[in-house]
């Protein structure tokens, strides 16, 4: 008798535990869908659902036009732009009425160093090196995207080419997928940097200015006049 004591225990104990185990009423057991599973209930037949209209996820509100469009607050869609024809007979937009002209973010030096490093990334293969529409792809062949330093461009806002980036324009596609917005901005900065550096008339403005002339010496006495 003593010795069928512990294996009775055993088994009392085995039916406890699986009684536990085959019975469970928290949420690990709750009735749930796998991603991507059909659904019976409801009509259109999928387990993953949409969101609900107007959800916008923590962090991604983005209630800040200027810096995510490159737009003014409330830009008019219906206004119209001026244009005119290139020698090639291509016609050219030369007024963005709804781009911001400021740049929404401080311009600093570490901005354009990191405008330079996503400049030469993603934009080089074209633009070329200092934005003349010379790139690698244009010697092989490809059709040279506008120069920067023309007047057009130079006097283009800001946010026009925020927009170029993030939306594309002619052939060129849109980056705002590979590209983040503070991103495009620092961009934005290393191209403004590209066309100062290539307009003569503002190195003449940046540069120091030349030391006044020393008056001339006067004769000194016996000189002759």
């Amino acid at each position: 008798m003593l010795r069928s004591k512990p294996a009775l225990m055993g088994i009392i104990l085995l039916s406890v535990f699986a009684a536990g185990c085959g019975v469970r009423f928290d949420m690990q057991d709750q009735p749930r869908y796998k991603t991507y599973k059909k659904s019976d209930f409801f009509k259109d037949g999928r387990a993953s659902r949409e969101l609900p209209e107007g959800t916008v996820a923590r962090g991604l509100l983005k209630d800040n036009k200027a810096f995510y469009t490159g737009k003014i607050d409330n830009p008019d869609p219906n206004v119209q732009v001026a244009t005119t024809t290139n020698a090639a007979g291509n016609t050219i937009v030369t007024s963005f009425p709804n781009s911001i002209d400021e740049f929404p973010v401080p311009v600093t030096k570490e901005l354009v160093d990191r405008g330079q490093e996503r400049f030469n990334i993603y934009c080089i293969v074209c633009h070329g090196p200092v934005g003349a529409g010379d790139g690698m792809i244009v010697r092989r062949g490809f059709g040279a995207p506008p120069t920067y330093h023309d007047d057009r461009l130079r006097n283009a806002p800001v946010g026009h080419f925020f927009e170029v980036i993030s939306n594309g324009w002619g052939k060129m596609n849109g980056y705002a997928a590979q590209i983040p917005a503070a991103d495009r901005w620092a961009i934005v900065a290393y191209i403004r940097a590209l066309q100062v550096s290539q307009d003569p008339a503002e190195i003449m403005n940046l540069s120091p200015a030349a030391p006044a002339a020393s008056p001339a010496a006067q004769p000194t006495g016996g000189a002759r006049q």
